[in-house]
């Protein structure tokens, strides 16, 4: 009885073996290991059903273009399969022996088959070197990229469909009304098998086994960025340091002063100049920046020194004063939308949008709290019973709606995130569906609890009411908008209007916390923007022939200066090649990567010394 047992693992044994040869073979024999099909020329708006193949047959999980041709790269991991063939075949035979040996009745090799199980398991273990199912210790640039194309191709697909079909709706209700509830059947399918994708995308992402990876390089590159800001800040001689002087009391709100102390940052960053920020007086708390939040330096806060000049001084000028972005005169390279070349290649891989990444490790550097601002988050975190998941809402009313910025009502606002919620159950229960609801207006916290009576609506009115015009300036209101901003920022979706510079100031924050949030928002009105910036150009990876006098023609490669999405499939910009403006297909373009020459910062080593380096 005993003898057949062990016969009968001795066979499973066998089998399993055989299993993993099988595996083996399958992934030889997969596209993953194959040179990849050529990709359709170019996608068509008129061809939907195109567009949905390109979606899902993309060409790169870990591959190196669609030349058709065996890469080194594949060559590697073809030679890597083999090899581990070959292991599996020689164990496979040692198992079949020993099975037969057990078979004939010796009890006693039961114990040198467990053994050679391990070796052939570690055999494999070093034949793969800790590499995920694709081979590779992390991803390539062309796989992370085309993997956030994917999901931003999905989100433009539905847009342009959605938006047509709207119309033909609109127009079926007077000419062929008959039409309209088959219309909205498809709409709502369509959104379906959009949701349904975008659920497959994050399960995709999962599944590559790459967030490890990712983890590590965003806390790597963020920890090297926050370095070289300590090492440019703490002078060991403020007496001899070069100081680049910045006045925090720009005249205007509080994400707009955020963003104006950022673009003296970085002009500090890119002229190796220690910032010194100006803030005694501050028309949102006049004891300063350093009561609120901890000084940007420990050994150099004063603005004095030798010689002194109006931007951009000279090279041995010692204190140089820089005035707003709006006035400046010549304008430096090192100006938003521009990321420092020596860090371009891994923050191109790792995140969807460098440039916020880079705004966000300022802001990260900038707003570390004073205990009193601590306690005060932490106590309003407690009180307000703020748990995940949770979508942040910013909507902004009184000064920026009719000026600025158009009005939107509540009702498209939460039309997004019942939609975000809607994609999180495809692939989680979800307990409560909840949100972060930040204002300048009261009566939009009361009016969204009574339309919304299924949702869990976290807000503060009181914060909101010193959030108006009239209150803005004071510390009760200075409170209530850094706490505004670190909910929305720890919040899992951000929806607002990115015309507001606290809903960005919240996404910038944003990035810090995550390796990429960059798609973690939905704006209803523009793309994201930093004001004073660069131009925002895209490159053309498709063609693009006009089908209206409004549209542009685009040949693969055009640059296009992007004036904003209209969220209907199309964005608008110009075509610095034609001189043209007008309308093209956002999925024909991407954004590209204002690369600049900082200074690299030499003297601070790429990665932090360990405790052990430190001591010898």
């Amino acid at each position: 009885m005993k003898l057949r047992g062990l016969v009968g693992r001795g066979r499973a044994l066998l089998v399993l073996a055989g299993a993993w040869l099988a595996l083996l073979l399958l992934l030889v024999a997969s596209p993953v290991l194959r040179p990849p099909a050529p990709a359709p020329a170019s996608p068509v708006l008129a061809a939907p059903d195109a567009h949905l193949a390109a979606l899902h047959g993309a060409r790169a999980l870990g591959g190196d273009g669609a030349s058709g041709q065996l890469t080194p790269e594949m060559a590697r991991r073809l030679a890597l399969a083999f090899s581990d063939l070959d292991a599996l075949k020689r164990q496979t035979a040692e198992l079949r022996a020993l099975v037969v040996e057990v078979s004939n009745g010796d009890p006693s090799m039961y114990r040198d088959l467990q053994d050679r199980l391990k070796q052939a398991e570690t055999l494999l273990q070093q034949s793969t070197g800790g590499m995920n199912v694709l081979g590779n210790k992390e991803p390539t640039s062309e796989y992370e990229q085309l993997r956030r194309r994917l999901k931003n191709g999905v989100h433009e697909f539905w847009y342009y469909m959605s938006s047509e079909l709207h119309k033909l709706q609109k127009q079926a209700q007077t000419s062929a009304p008959q039409m309209v509830s088959k219309i909205n059947s498809i709409l709502e399918m369509g959104e379906e098998h959009e949701m349904a994708l975008l659920t497959d995308l994050s399960s995709l992402q999962k599944a590559d086994q790459y967030d490890g990876w990712r983890e590590k390089e965003a806390a790597e590159l963020s920890d090297l960025v926050q370095r070289r800001l300590h090492f440019l800040q703490n002078p060991p001689d403020c007496s001899q340091a070069r100081k680049l002087v910045c006045s925090l009391n720009k005249g205007c709100g509080f994400g707009c002063q955020l963003h104006h102390a950022v673009y003296c940052f970085m002009v500090a960053y890119g002229t190796e100049r220690t910032l010194i920020l100006k803030s005694f007086g501050w028309r949102y708390h006049k004891g300063g920046w350093e009561e609120v939040f901890l000084p940007l330096s420990n050994t150099c806060r004063d603005g004095d020194g030798a010689t002194y000049a109006h931007w951009p001084g000279k090279p041995h000028t010692q204190v140089v004063d820089l005035p707003i972005i709006d006035s400046l005169s010549p304008r430096p390279p090192y100006l938003p939308l521009s990321v420092p070349a020596d860090l371009a290649p891994r923050l191109s891989r790792l995140h969807g949008n460098p440039f916020v990444w880079w705004v966000g490790q300022f802001l990260k550097y900038m707003l570390r709290p004073q205990t009193s601002i601590s306690t005060l988050l932490q106590e309003s975190a407690h009180k307000l019973g703020f748990e995940k998941p949770i979508v942040g809402v910013h909507i902004r009313r009184t000064d920026k709606v009719g000026t600025e910025a158009a009005f939107h009502p509540i009702e498209q606002y939460m039309d997004v995130v019942e939609k975000y919620f809607d994609v999180l159950e495809y692939s989680q229960k979800v307990e409560q569906r909840r949100i972060y609801l930040a204002s300048d207006d009261p009566r939009v916290i009361a009016e969204t609890k009574r339309k919304y009576p299924h949702y869990e609506i976290l807000g503060d009115p009181v914060v909101a009411k010193s959030a108006a015009v009239a209150t803005r300036y004071s510390d009760n209101s200075l409170m209530g908008i850094i706490v505004d901003i670190h909910f929305l920022s720890l919040s899992d979706y951000l929806v607002c209007t990115f015309s507001s510079q606290v809903c960005r100031v919240a996404y910038e924050i944003m990035q810090s916390l995550h390796p990429d949030a960059a798609d973690r928002f939905h704006s209803l009105d523009d793309i994201y923007y930093y004001g004073g910036q660069l131009s925002h150009n895209q490159v053309a990876i498709y063609p693009h022939s006009a089908q209206s006098p409004g549209e542009l023609d685009l040949k693969v490669g055009d640059q296009v200066g992007v004036a904003g999405n209209h969220w209907d499939g199309y964005s608008k910009g110009k075509n610095l090649r034609t001189d043209k403006i007008g309308l093209y297909p956002s999925f024909k373009v991407v954004d590209k990567v204002e690369v600049v020459d900082f200074p690299t910062y030499s003297e601070v080593p790429l990665k932090k010394p360990s405790n052990k380096d430190s001591k010898t």
